[in-house]
């Protein structure tokens, strides 16, 4: 999906879009968490996911339902020293 899914004056995604971490992702009726993950090949154990702004626990990824015209951000937590 290109940038041009996203209105350019409201940065509000069209209808059947979700905007993932900035970029347009198209949407389906039913697609969760899990789908986005796995579409966007988000595979590092340690993220952190928030569908418009609301933390989703990581054990119900496969259950968290994302509605057309979220906002998903996935936050890779790193740790190191």
């Amino acid at each position: 999906m290109t940038p041009a899914a996203l209105n350019p004056e409201s940065r509000i995604p069209a209808p059947g879009t979700v905007v993932v971490n900035g970029e347009p992702l198209a949407w389906k009726d039913g697609m969760t968490v899990a789908d986005i993950l796995k579409i966007r090949n988000y595979i590092f154990r340690m993220l952190v996911v928030q569908v418009n702004g609301t933390l989703v626990k990581r054990g119900t990824y496969d259950k968290a339902v994302v509605p057309d015209g979220a906002d998903v951000e996935v936050i890779h937590m790193i740790s190191g020293g």
